[in-house]
């Protein structure tokens, strides 16, 4: 089977004074989180789309799903761990207890503030996860990267040819990741906070899949202008 998961953990600190998540802030009279989870419906190949929210706001989440989407089977709102991989490991836990884990079951982990992600992003890594077990959505680096190892002075400036910026979906077998998670210690589980990296620890090759320019994460008041003028421009060229 085939999930998705939409990561709806953050507390939008870097969004300034508001009042919610980011997840929840309006774009075009919609919440974000709606207009990622709309690109995932209207793919049939998903099973299930699973939510993961904090605790605190998981009855807001199910409110607003319910307004915008009304009643939908294929929807679950679930409570969000501590950190991002828990997060998901928390889906992957509800998948377990209620049907179970099978061989041929992969999942798609989203970030619920990136609402511009593209079918042919969902469908690429779909395709690629059945191949290789580990996907990440990624765009090559406009900018130089600068390395500091000490956050004051240069200590190295890779070569910007093979530097890429990574976004999300990233994507997984699902057996594949939670073998690999249950063999962190407590401590790598607190620095590993991609799970692409941790794939990468235990020898696993991760599939590149090229991202958009324009699949941008919505975390401050400057994302949020550039989101809606990016969504008004679709409206207009629609």
């Amino acid at each position: 089977m085939i999930y998705a998961e939409i990561l709806a953990g953050g507390k939008g600190t870097r969004m300034g004074n508001v009042n919610m998540p980011k997840q929840f802030l309006t774009l075009n009279k919609k919440p974000i989180i709606i207009h990622t989870l709309e690109k995932f419906l209207l793919n049939a190949k998903f099973d299930k789309i699973l939510v993961v929210t904090p605790k605190e706001w998981m009855n807001y989440t199910k409110d607003i799903l319910n307004k915008f989407l009304g009643e939908n089977n294929r929807v679950v709102v679930l409570e969000g761990g501590a950190d991002r991989n828990e997060s998901i490991m928390n889906g992957i836990k509800y998948i377990e207890d209620t049907v179970g884990l099978f061989d041929d079951d992969y999942i798609v982990t989203h970030d619920s503030v990136r609402p511009f992600l593209t079918h042919r992003i969902i469908e690429e890594n779909i395709e690629q996860v059945k191949k290789y077990k580990a996907v990440d959505t990624v765009i090559e680096a406009i900018d130089t990267i600068i390395e500091s190892e000490d956050h004051d002075f240069i200590t190295n400036i890779p070569n910007r040819n093979i530097m890429y910026q990574g976004q999300t979906p990233q994507s997984f077998h699902i057996k594949t990741l939670t073998s690999y998670y249950d063999k962190l210690t407590t401590e790598q589980k607190e620095q590993l906070t991609d799970a692409c990296k941790i794939c990468s620890l235990f020898g696993e090759k991760v599939k590149i899949v090229k991202g958009e320019v324009f699949n941008i994460k919505i975390t401050t008041p400057y994302d949020l202008k550039v989101a809606n003028a990016i969504i008004q421009e679709k409206i207009v060229n629609d």
